[in-house]
């Protein structure tokens, strides 16, 4: 059976990819783009199973009005995907107010205040499905992409909780974390003005790897895509989805290395506990 898609940041990279791979397989799509004309090659070829709206994620009254308006012509959508967003690349101290600023009201703000407008929706029509295309950098972190990893992380941890609260309605999530991947993240990153006091960092090491290309890209765009269309279709999915190698191998890590300290500090953690026996004496 068909299904009809939303997908933000539909223009490129996975967001383009998906849309593509789902017309094909005969699946609706609407997808939202920055540019009207983005997707006007597709739609001579798909016809009317794809519905463009053009959408700015840092417009919050847009961000509604559009979720509002792809449900009324669409009249049930079964898969939201949350995929637009960018990097802004330099070390924190680096990067500026604004920028700082326009990064969380896209990756952030936006994907919040899509899933809250999308939530009712869902609700009404008996549930449904919302992927939110995230990272390896929601568990892990690199050096000169704080303000991403603080975006990113922070999506999760919003998802975390919405997750639970609307899984009585019949509203589920994924959260996909592809690793480095070759699509055009990297073309369009925000990037700071460079202080030669980090050229010796660790913050300078991963400039100069991503600049004379270094910096290891295992990922396969197609393959990734395919995975998380894999995953959407399952009646259970995984809540989060790991794609890559590289994301397998630094994900585990981390979560290893976090998990050992913790239990490390078992006794200190207990010994911050109140003492009921001497309060309920």
């Amino acid at each position: 059976m068909s299904k009809t898609w939303f997908i933000t940041g539909a223009s490129s990279g996975i967001g383009r990819i998906a849309t593509e791979r789902l017309l094909v397989r005969g699946d609706r799509v609407v997808a939202t783009v920055r540019r009207v004309d983005a997707l006007s090659e597709l739609e001579r070829a798909h016809g009317d199973r794809l519905t463009t709206l053009r959408l700015d994620l840092t417009d919050k009254a847009a961000v509604s009005s559009t979720i509002d308006d792809a449900f009324a012509r669409a009249g049930r959508i079964d898969v939201v995907v949350s995929n637009a967003g960018y990097g802004l690349f330099g070390a924190a101290e680096e990067v500026t107010s604004e920028q700082i600023d326009r990064q969380i009201a896209t990756n952030l703000m936006g994907p919040i205040e899509l899933i809250r407008s999308a939530i009712p929706h869902l609700r009404r029509q008996g549930g449904g499905r919302i992927v939110q295309v995230s990272s390896e950098g929601g568990q892990i972190a690199y050096p000169n992409f704080s303000l991403y990893h603080a975006t990113k992380w922070g999506v999760e941890g919003f998802i975390e909780a919405v997750a639970q609260e609307v899984r009585p309605f019949g509203i589920d999530f994924i959260i996909a974390e592809p690793g480095p991947t070759a699509t055009n993240f990297g073309a369009g990153l925000d990037r700071a003005s460079e202080m030669t006091v980090y050229d010796d960092t660790p913050a300078g090491a991963v400039r100069r790897a991503i600049a004379d290309g270094s910096f290891v890209v295992r990922g396969d765009a197609a393959r990734t895509v395919d995975a998380i269309i894999a995953a959407a279709d399952m009646a259970t999915p995984p809540f989060r989805l790991v794609l890559g190698g590289s994301a397998y191998e630094a994900i585990t890590a981390a979560l290893e290395k976090r998990l050992a300290e913790a239990r490390g500090q078992r006794s200190v953690a207990y010994s911050a506990d109140r003492d009921t026996s001497a309060v309920d004496a």
